[in-house]
């Protein structure tokens, strides 16, 4: 599974040029066999920290989308995705010591940075979030 992830990751980024909310909620939904809708993937388009600003990072929002989609799947309500994402979040955070790009990517992005400098965090972040939700997605 963590091959996977780091050869498609890196697929997304270099030969997709795909941001980092869009390559967690593409990983998530190929990892759990969930299909996403053109619209769903189109809709995460900045979603990169909100458009580059480097507010929430996209790989908590990716994650946070296929929450959204995911546990209804498998019966759960609206009030379980509402708490498996604070749970999510929570977990992050503790794990990553932010949910913030500007704190997980402290350089920001301009010009001069070298292509998806996030792609170690990137698959780090997936696994992460795919043991999260295997291990939550039962209760």
């Amino acid at each position: 599974m963590k091959e996977y992830i780091s050869k498609r990751v890196h697929e997304l980024y270099w030969e997709k040029d795909i941001n980092c909310a869009r390559t967690a909620l593409l990983c998530l939904s190929e990892l759990f066999e969930v299909p996403l809708a053109p619209q769903t993937i189109q809709s995460a388009a900045g979603l990169h920290g909100a458009g580059g600003y480097r507010a929430q990072c996209g790989l908590v929002e990716g994650t946070l989308m296929f929450i959204g989609i995911y546990l209804p799947l498998l019966g759960k309500t609206e009030d379980d995705v509402v708490a498996a994402c604070y749970h999510f979040a929570e977990a992050f955070e503790r794990a990553f010591g932010s949910l913030r790009c500007r704190e997980l990517r402290p350089a920001g992005f301009s010009e001069n940075d070298p292509p998806h400098l996030c792609e170690s965090l990137t698959c780090q972040a997936i696994e992460f979030s795919y043991h999260y939700l295997s291990g939550t997605a039962g209760h």
